[in-house]
């Protein structure tokens, strides 16, 4: 049975980086990647934390991609700010597959390091620890938290491969 992954967390946690490993360790397998899908709107465009974002779109539009990818014998990894609520429409849309959903997360002095390890113009400096206390205070279930302040991108890859408590 084909796997879902989804991957959120704040910027600069490493939600690209492993999600491209994890995609490369599967035999057959897509990465999307929300940021991408989120800016294909370029008339009218609206931040997605603003009024007047096309979320509604944006979430049809990734649902029905990763229900193709799945339906065609794909894994999917999926990387976005996903939200609780989130979560629970793509479990009602997305049936008979396996879903895990990771949420990374990290200390703040290391999450400043690997924000600077990104290129100037993508850097979120302050920003950072702004949204890492957004994704602490919101109820995301303690099985779905993965702590990877001490993890390398490899160990990180592996406890995802292997831990089923990530599985919704």
């Amino acid at each position: 049975m084909n796997t879902l992954y989804i991957i959120t967390g704040p910027a600069g946690v490493g939600k690209t980086t492993i999600s491209k490993g994890l995609a490369k360790r599967c035999k057959k397998s897509a990465l999307i990647e929300g940021d991408d899908i989120y800016h294909q709107v370029v008339g009218g465009y609206v931040q997605a934390w603003k009024s007047g974002n096309h979320l509604k779109t944006f979430w049809k539009i990734c649902i029905n991609t990763i229900k193709i990818y799945l339906e065609d014998g794909f894994d999917v990894v999926f990387n976005y700010i996903v939200t609780p609520e989130n979560i629970q429409l793509i479990k009602s849309s997305i049936q008979n597959y396996n879903i895990k959903f990771i949420v990374l997360l990290t200390d703040e002095s290391t999450l400043l390091s690997r924000d600077k390890q990104r290129p100037i113009d993508c850097q979120m400096n302050e920003r950072c620890l702004t949204l890492l206390n957004n994704f602490k205070n919101r109820k995301y279930s303690p099985n779905n938290i993965l702590d990877t302040t001490n993890l390398s991108v490899d160990e990180t890859l592996n406890i995802i491969e292997i831990d089923n408590k990530f599985i919704l």
